[in-house]
């Protein structure tokens, strides 16, 4: 991957040895894998926080929108900009909360969706925040016994079974619904699998 390389220089404002880096870098291969991305994309980055995934993919794309509701997160992410390989723009904006009322290529998520509580409407919000023939790329926590957080403040699920999350994707009308481990965070106690599950709005 031709993102790997120019990763190493810089270290001014990314720790290449952070867990969170090398899950992002994980994360950005499996959708490589699995969606053809061109320069023409205009992607969301829905929960972007700091730029993390954004770094990874955006040497792909056109432009990404990074969409968070945490404003330090943001300016931790401004900060970074002139360090992604396309153009950049911010949205404050709690998505579990609030509509944003733009049509995008696809949607890249890492780690997000445990923190918002309907995931159902999540979803049908998505589908309804895509051009046609649009993707999703999601990437979040297997089922887990609720000790992947610390402290649990602000998550509202403990990972997703895979099964249960196709059924509510397919009833918010994506398709060709695909999930495989992207990325193994281990911890002291235990490993943690992440998924990366990839759909597409397919209109008739």
């Amino acid at each position: 991957m031709n993102t790997k390389d120019h990763f190493a220089h810089k270290s001014k404002s990314w720790d290449m040895s952070s867990k969170r880096v090398k899950n992002a870098r994980a994360i950005s291969e499996a959708i490589f894998k699995n969606i053809t991305l061109d320069k023409k994309m205009e992607l969301m980055d829905f929960g972007a926080g700091t730029g993390l995934l954004t770094y990874f993919i955006a040497p792909k794309v056109r432009k990404i929108v990074a969409v968070d509701n945490s404003p330090s997160m943001l300016e931790q992410f401004r900060e970074k900009s002139d360090e992604f390989e396309c153009e950049t723009e911010i949205i404050q904006k709690d998505m579990s909360t609030e509509i944003l009322e733009r049509k995008f290529d696809g949607i890249i998520s890492s780690m997000t969706i445990h923190h918002l509580e309907d995931i159902p409407a999540l979803f049908s919000k998505l589908y309804g925040m895509l051009n046609e023939n649009g993707f999703i790329a999601i990437a979040d926590l297997d089922s887990e016994d609720g000790s992947f957080h610390s402290e649990d403040t602000g998550v509202h699920h403990f990972g997703f079974d895979r099964e249960e999350l196709k059924r509510i994707v397919s009833d918010a009308g994506f398709e060709k619904i695909h999930f495989e481990t992207a990325s193994i965070i281990k911890k002291p106690h235990r490993d943690f699998p992440i998924f990366l599950m990839t759909s597409f709005k397919i209109e008739d």
